[in-house]
Formats: C-alpha cells, sequence, structure tokens
C-alpha cells in the first residue's frame, strides 16, 4: 500500500438506542500528504477541519456490531506460551478482539508463529468484523527484535552508516518482508524519540537514529516508507518524546517526569512525527511519561491535551493511536489496567494494548470499556470514531490468511 493512501476505510454511526456500529466502505483520501510535503505539512493544514477527509458511505448492507464487539475494536490481547489460549480465540471469534501482539516466547520458529497467526484468523473468519486481525510485534532491529531476521542494524547504526536514508529504507523494507513472511501486518516501529546523551534510556539499546531531529524525521520517514509499502503498518512511538529520559527513567517500571519546555518539545522531540505524519504512517505510539508544560497532571497516553490537541488537532494526525503496554509501573497511580484502559480511552487513545501476556487482562480490559460505554463514561460518538480508525486499519493491511 502506498503511503498515504487508506485502501478502504469504514464509517461508523453509532446507533444510540442500541449502542451498535454500523460500517460500510468508502474512498481513499486523496489529500493525503506525500514524501514531497512532508516538511511542509504544517499545523496550519493539520489543524484544518477533518471533515473533508472522512470516507463517503458505501449502499453496501452494514453488518451490525454489539457493544462488547465494539468494545473489542479497542483491545489487543497478549497471550504466554507458543499456543494461543482456547479464551482468546473464543473472543476473536466472537468479534470481540482487534488483535494479538508477540513476544520472544511466542515464538520458536518461523514455521511455528506462521501456524499460530494462521489460526488466529481462521479463528477471526468465523466473526462478523470482516477484516484481518492486526498481528503486531516489535521489530525495531539491532538488540529489539522478537522474530529472528531482518531489520539487523539498530536504529543508531542506520544513523550511522554511510548512506543512512538508504539504510533506513532497507531496514524498513526487511522489516516488513520479515513480518509479512510469518502472518504479521503491524510493526511497533520505528523509535522516533531523539535521543540527548549516550547511554540514556533509548541510547543504551541502540534504539535512536541520532540527537538530530532532522535525522530522525528524514530516516524515520524512511523507514515508515519503505515498511508500508509491503503492507505492513508502521508504528511511530514514543509521542510527544522520550528521547530526553535518563537510563533509569523507563515508564515501565517507575512513573516518568520530562521536564521540558513546550518549545523544546515542539522544536526538537515532535518533528519526527511530523515528518511520519506526511509520509503517512498509519499507527502512533503515545509515551507514557508526563510532560507538565503540555499537561501537568496525567501521562501523555491518559491525556485528551496530548492525545487529542497537540497530536490529533495540532499536526492533524488522522491514523491510529495506541497505547504502550497498559501494564506499565509508570501509571501505577491509576488503578488497574482495567481502569487505565478506560481512561487512555477517553482520553483518545484507539488501540488499548494489554501486553502482560495474559489474555484475561484484555477480557478485564474488554469489560470495563463496556461498562464504561453503557454508564455514559466514555462518550458513544467518541468511541465509535476511535472504531471506526481501527477498523479501517484493519481492512487495509496485509494478510497472508
Amino acid at each position: 500500500m502506498r503511503r498515504g493512501q487508506v485502501q478502504i476505510n469504514i464509517v461508523c454511526v453509532i446507533a444510540a438506542a442500541a449502542t451498535t456500529l454500523s460500517c460500510a466502505s468508502g474512498a481513499a483520501d486523496p489529500k493525503a500528504p506525500t514524501s514531497n510535503n512532508a516538511r511542509t505539512y504544517t499545523a496550519t493544514r493539520a489543524a484544518s477541519s477533518s471533515t473533508d477527509r472522512l470516507p463517503k458511505p458505501s449502499s453496501k448492507p452494514s453488518p451490525k456490531l454489539s457493544t462488547l464487539q465494539l468494545a473489542g475494536q479497542r483491545v489487543i490481547y497478549s497471550y504466554r506460551g507458543r499456543t494461543p489460549p482456547a479464551s482468546l480465540l473464543q473472543r476473536i471469534r466472537r468479534g470481540e478482539a482487534a488483535g494479538v501482539m508477540f513476544f520472544k516466547g511466542n515464538i520458536s520458529s518461523r514455521t511455528q508463529i506462521r501456524k499460530v497467526i494462521a489460526e488466529l484468523q481462521k479463528a477471526n473468519k468465523q466473526s462478523p468484523v470482516r477484516a484481518p486481525l492486526l498481528m503486531m510485534t516489535d521489530q525495531e532491529g539491532g538488540l529489539v527484535r522478537r522474530l529472528s531476521g531482518a531489520p539487523f542494524l539498530s536504529q543508531k547504526q542506520i544513523g550511522g552508516a554511510s548512506h543512512p536514508v538508504t539504510a533506513a529504507s532497507q531496514a524498513g523494507t526487511g522489516a516488513g518482508q520479515n513480518l509479512r513472511g510469518v502472518g504479521m501486518n503491524v510493526n511497533l516501529a520505528p523509535v522516533l524519540d531523539v535521543y540527548r546523551k549516550h547511554g540514556d534510556f533509548d541510547d543504551q539499546f541502540q534504539r535512536s537514529y541520532s540527537t538530530n531531529p532532522k535525522t530522525v524525521a528524514d530516516l524515520g520517514a524512511a523507514f515508515i516508507t519503505a515498511q508500508q509499502h509491503t503492507g505492513v503498518a508502521a508504528t511511530g512511538k514514543h509521542f510527544p518524546g522520550l528521547g530526553a529520559a535518563a537510563a533509569k527513567q523507563n515508564t515501565d517500571m517507575v512513573p516518568v517526569t520530562l521536564h521540558l519546555s513546550a518549545n523544546t518539545l515542539r522544536t526538537v522531540d515532535e518533528p519526527p512525527y511530523q515528518a511520519a505524519i506526511g509520509a503517512g504512517i498509519q499507527l502512533i505510539m503515545v509515551s507514557w511519561a508526563t510532560y507538565p508544560s503540555l499537561d501537568p497532571h496525567r501521562p501523555a497516553g491518559l491525556s485528551p491535551t496530548i492525545v487529542q490537541n497537540e497530536l490529533r488537532k495540532r499536526f492533524g494526525f488522522k491514523g491510529v493511536t495506541i497505547t504502550d503496554a497498559l501494564e506499565a509501573g509508570g501509571l501505577k497511580a491509576f488503578g488497574s489496567t482495567s481502569r487505565r484502559g478506560v481512561l487512555a480511552a477517553g482520553a483518545g487513545m484507539d488501540l488499548l494494548l494489554y501486553s502482560a501476556q495474559n489474555v484475561n487482562e484484555g477480557i478485564g480490559g474488554l469489560n470495563a470499556l463496556v461498562s464504561a460505554l453503557r454508564s455514559g463514561r466514555l462518550n458513544s460518538a467518541a468511541f465509535s470514531a476511535s472504531a471506526q480508525r481501527v477498523m479501517a486499519l484493519r481492512s487495509s493491511v496485509a494478510s497472508t490468511y
């Protein structure tokens, strides 16, 4: 799929009386930015009305989703071991799952994980949601790879290559072909953080291209473009940027606050995301760090100010937002993972990543979403819009099965 292009969009209308979702295919947006205008994709264009980019409804019959199925479009599950549990397959058959995230412990060989993904997608064909499941993993390159094979170079090695843009493009193509070869269709990469010092949070595992925002922007856009040409969606992370985090400021473990001015965030940390949006990136993962200059009260992924105003309105991102791991230690002040999922959904996060490798965690999150939707704690129109974006993504990605 060409960057910036959505092959199938889905318009969703929530019926207040029945709380169902009606979906129909529509046309792609001809105004989506390309790499030629990535640098000129300004806040002015980004802040313009999104109504001109909404897909048009078709007259085709529309499947209707129950409240549980609607909520399921927000949930990414994970499990332990090499065999998907029956409870996960059951949820998939019911249409109560958007996708699955895989870890190294789920994979013993390419043949094994290919068979697992085929089994999951076969179960999905019995569901009322007529689109492939999102099959995702972290395949950044270098030390951070869940699946053996490309990309072999780390992002820092790519940044230091003699021809870095070419190296980034080759890594994107390699990642996409590698993942698609086993049936995966989403990569939780590239990292778009602009690291600051040797050995800091990103640099200790060579996860950042550079300390230069323009370099990160150029190489990230090259990786994204090349990977998405293979039919595998890319995910930029961790908006608005974790590049200033010190080595021990790991949101997976502890709460992290980054005292950066809004000007620093907007001139150093955020430009790679603007370039990624210009390159047509399909997903953006939002950080669990707190940024007091933007929102002093909540981590970015729980902040409507950051998700809705900074990412959606300021930069005009129309794709899918995805949380980092909901069980992260950085969120310990915000209750259970189920409660965190509701808060994230309320902030505008589309996909909720239940990555503790326990299907029951995802089921608990699903039930919490249903309760919040039925009680009115979550806005039904906003919930519908999130499901619309996820289903459009599901319809656009490659599926081998």
